[in-house]
């Protein structure tokens, strides 16, 4: 993918900044991250970009379309890669991965919730809670009930896509 061309189609100039964030998504370093997420990143690469800094940018490809933005069980935006595709997630509530699903069933149960009640489905999104896992490993092999991975970060509650 041509990310300088990416993003000036999407009328944003191509500065180290917005293509080394872009660079992250794409590359899949970050799935589902947030700004806090970028900015340790590319504190380890010597980066010195401010927080502001990246979510202004994280904002811009939000707006432009680059990424979606979501929102689980904490306050923090989680930021996604926009892959033109309707997805659900499920969302650990000890560790906070995030996994992506689809599923056709779930899709047309929620068209005829929507039409049997009168409404015509514009947008939706579905957040699944509970417990991943190696999180559910971890408890019942060590007998504790914290997480050992943070391979994903910890989501927060509203709108998900």
């Amino acid at each position: 993918m041509d990310i300088p061309k990416e993003l000036r189609d999407s009328g944003l100039r191509a500065t180290l900044p917005r293509l080394r964030i872009l660079q992250l998504f794409q590359s899949q370093a970050i799935k589902h991250g947030t700004a806090e997420d970028v900015y340790h990143l590319l504190r380890a690469e010597n980066l010195q970009l401010g927080l502001a800094t990246i979510y202004r940018v994280l904002v811009q490809f939000v707006q432009a379309g680059i990424l979606v933005r979501s929102s689980f069980e904490s306050n923090a935006a989680i930021f996604e890669l926009n892959e033109g595709h309707h997805h659900d997630h499920l969302v650990c509530t000890r560790c906070g991965k995030v996994e992506e699903f689809f599923d056709p069933e779930i899709e047309r149960r929620q068209e005829e919730i929507a039409k049997a009640r009168g409404f015509d489905l514009a947008d939706h999104a579905l957040a699944l809670y509970g417990i991943c896992m190696n999180c559910t490993d971890n408890t019942n092999h060590q007998g504790s009930r914290e997480p050992t991975h943070a391979a994903e970060p910890k989501a927060a509650s509203g709108t998900a896509r």
